[in-house]
């Protein structure tokens, strides 16, 4: 009787509070304030956004989640409104709350060029709102064309990233394939918010017109976009579609909530700071549901969900959770459970007969199984360490270096432990540089010798025996001006090099940070480009079997503390058979410093060395980049606009002006005339690096009794003293660690391939 009273009761309460629990769930679920515009066209425009034609009070008090929604339509259009106030070409296609992303639509950048390689359209792109971020572990930016570079130029007017993409033929591309031939991709840096995006062509597409008229660029989500073959004649899109992330503010979670009146998170949510951008982002508990910056989230009823409940009989919802009845023999412990009995223990009865049954066998299992599991992980990596040292041809250099006739047994096979110990297990704090064929890493060996240990990015299985000459070869350079390589490491994925530690950074840096560039005198520029042109002479006519560097550069040449030159870098170099004087390669090295015409026939010969070190040369007279985005376009390639200087007899109007006061015009024009003979067009116009070196080294030794009034940086001729280090980030990978933004100037770029 007492319990049918109860469940009178009960019935009677559902039935009065079921419309009033109904209204508030309503209320809650709704995702706009009441009597605010909830959609445009086909959008849902959650709170904090709020429609442009809808009360101010609809959204919160920033112009950025402002939608503006074109009336002019059917459907009505939604665009984000733009930092100006008006119309920005972004139309939103999706707001989402649970993710903080906001999915856009923005047109894509297009430059085409006719058969004699003049514009016929330029529809560049620009994303001018700079308060949401886009996305940059969901999006991709794109370039494709078979003569196409292009670059993300942020609201600075410096260039972020860019790719660039190749190919002589439509046959050498693949549906698919965005590697570089025929189509490029790249991922977007933190932080990036509006934009503009540049298209460029290297000889607009003369070469390719008949199959690949345009140059396309665009951002894009990851998994909106593959690349087609087709997509060469003609892109089948002119708009794609971006995800950027959203937050509120400019505040932290902890800054916000120290004015409560205008923190945003309301109840039963969580705060937590903008991962990209900034701002903070009110997302609901688990459990509940809801829009978390209007009246807060609310209760989900799991056991109505049939996805969400996973009990097999009964199921009682709780407050953010729900419960399913404990198994006969069980209890409840009064913790949160779910369908498979989490959140039951066993009756004291039962409980006891348990333990004792089970805890032995735990206790033999986890001995047993924590014993086989050491030895047997210790014998993998023993086995993997064996795979590791035959597939880099270990045993071929242990043969190689047990060889009697070996004229040096310089070069030491490192232990995969020992250079884990030397760069405390290769922590981050111990990076000195980033190039493009890998990281670098300081190291300290047991008899305190430092070392510079660079772990490369990845390995050509089929060059392995070529990797071990070239150690071979590089290990018996005895050079004072190269850097060098003291041994290897083949017992781990990809081998390990470890050379001399140079601690005065790169040319590179000397030549552009304005705080170094003063400091390098006329007398110890010639120095620096005498002792580099010296070090190419030596490895072109000096050694048993010629040497081509491949990518000289001002970033390759290091400086010690005395400021002599160490040529770095020999990731790129190729050995030249003594019976050949070309090699048909595929194209690799730094853009700005590529000799053009082994671009265009892919014969690598010693003088391409000379065309890179031409570009260096100029740089220490100019003190300028090897490629300038920001400037016009008859300045952005140094080589060029120098060429074109010299030739309207304007040298000394680009020559840096530090150099340019020392009073040594005659000589600065001589070293100007030798980067103009090393710059020519056709190879064999050039000189040899045997006579560059002897032409510099006679400059040098009149510099030295011409009295100059310009002084070396010590304010005499240096000599190498070895030891002496200044802790300075350097890279024998290709860049120096320092913070300049010209990231495409130390960008090692594969090109069209002929063959290796």
């Amino acid at each position: 009787m007492v319990i049918h009273k109860l469940l009178l009761r009960v019935v009677v309460l559902g039935a009065f509070l079921g419309p009033y629990h109904n209204h508030i769930t309503e209320a809650v679920d709704s995702m706009t304030k009441p009597g605010c515009r909830s959609t445009c066209g086909n959008l849902s425009i959650p709170y904090p956004f709020g429609s442009d034609d809808s009360d101010p009070h609809c959204r919160i008090d920033s112009p950025s989640f402002r939608v503006v929604c074109d009336n002019s339509t059917d459907p009505p259009v939604p665009y984000i409104n733009a930092r100006d106030g008006g119309l920005d070409d972004l139309r939103i296609l999706n707001i989402s709350l649970e993710n903080h992303e906001m999915r856009v639509s923005v047109s894509t950048s297009e430059a085409c060029y006719d058969s004699s390689g003049h514009f016929v359209k330029r529809l560049p792109t620009a994303l001018r709102q700079t308060i949401f971020p886009i996305s940059r572990t969901k999006n991709k930016f794109t370039a494709i064309g078979c003569d196409t570079s292009a670059y993300f130029i942020n609201f600075e007017g410096n260039v972020s990233f860019g790719c660039m993409s190749m190919c002589s033929h439509a046959s050498d591309v693949s549906d698919g394939s965005c590697s570089g031939v025929g189509c490029c991709e790249t991922s977007i840096p933190k932080n990036s918010s509006g934009y503009g995006i540049y298209v460029g062509s290297i000889s607009n597409h003369i070469r390719v017109v008949d199959f690949n008229p345009c140059s396309y660029a665009f951002i894009a989500e990851t998994s909106s976009y593959n690349f087609s073959v087709g997509d060469l004649k003609q892109l089948k899109f002119n708009e794609s579609i971006l995800i950027l992330d959203w937050a509120i503010g400019k505040q932290t979670c902890e800054d916000a909530k120290k004015n409560s009146t205008s923190y945003m998170c309301k109840s039963n949510t969580t705060c937590t700071d903008a991962e990209n951008g900034f701002g903070y982002k009110c997302t609901c508990l688990e459990g509940f549901q809801g829009n978390p910056y209007l009246a807060g989230c609310h209760d989900i009823d799991e056991c109505a969900d049939p996805q969400k409940n996973l009990c097999q009989g009964k199921c009682h919802n709780i407050v953010g959770n729900y419960i399913c009845p404990c198994p006969k023999g069980y209890r409840r412990n009064g913790k949160k459970g779910s369908g498979d009995g989490q959140g039951c223990t066993a009756n004291p009865s039962h409980l006891m007969e348990i333990l004792v049954g089970v805890a032995g066998t735990i206790i033999v299992l986890l001995f047993s199984i924590g014993f086989l599991y050491l030895g047997h992980k210790k014998m993998k990596l023993i086995r993997l360490k064996e795979q590791y040292f035959r597939q880099n041809g270990g045993l071929l250099l242990q043969q190689q270096l047990d060889e009697p006739n070996k004229t040096t047994k310089a070069t030491k096979i490192f232990s995969a432990e020992e250079l884990e110990k030397a760069t405390n297990n290769y922590d981050e704090s111990r990076i000195v540089g980033r190039g493009g064929y890998g990281t670098v890493y300081k190291g300290l060996l047991t008899n305190d010798m430092e070392v510079a240990i660079k772990k490369s990015k990845l390995v050509d299985r089929s060059q392995i025996e070529q990797f071990i000459n070239e150690v071979i070869v590089l290990s018996q350079i005895n050079h004072r001006n190269v850097v060098k390589l003291l041994g290897c490491c083949l017992e781990t994925e990809v081998p390990l090099l470890v050379y001399e530690f140079v601690n005065n950074g790169t040319l590179f840096d000397h030549i552009h940070n304005p705080n170094r560039s003063p400091k390098l005198s006329w007398k110890t520029r010639l120095r620096i480009a005498s002792e580099t042109a010296g070090v190419l002479s030596y490895l072109h006519s000096a050694t048993s079997i010629p040497i081509i560097h491949r990518d000289v550069k001002s970033a390759n040449i290091l400086l010690d503390a005395n400021y002599t030159a160490k040529v770095s870098d020999f990731g790129a170099s190729r050995l030249v058979p003594l019976d050949q004087t070309k090699l048909f390669t595929m194209v690799q090295g730094t853009w700005g410093y590529l000799d053009p015409e082994y671009i265009q026939t892919s014969q690598l010969t010693e003088k391409s060395d000379v065309y890179s070190f031409g570009v260096v040369l100029v740089e220490l007279l100019t003190g300028k980049k090897a490629l300038l985005f920001d400037q016009p376009e008859e300045k952005r390639n140094l080589s060029m606009y120098f060429l074109s200087s010299l030739e309207n007899d304007k040298l000394f109007q680009i020559v840096e002006e530090a150099i340019a006061n020392e009073g040594i015009d005659e000589q600065v024009g001589e070293v100007a005339n030798l980067a103009k003979r090393c710059l020519t067009i056709k190879g064999e116009e050039r000189p040899t690096m045997k006579e560059i070196a002897s032409e510099l080294e006679g400059l040098r030794v009149m510099a030295n009794h011409s009295g100059v009034s310009g002084t070396d940086v010590n304010g005499e001729e240096k000599i190498h003293l070895p030891g002496e280090n200044t802790d300075v980030y350097m890279d024998i990978g290709g860049t120096m660690n320092t913070e300049y933004t010209d990231c495409m100037e130390d960008h090692i770029m594969p090109m069209a391939s002929s063959g290796r």
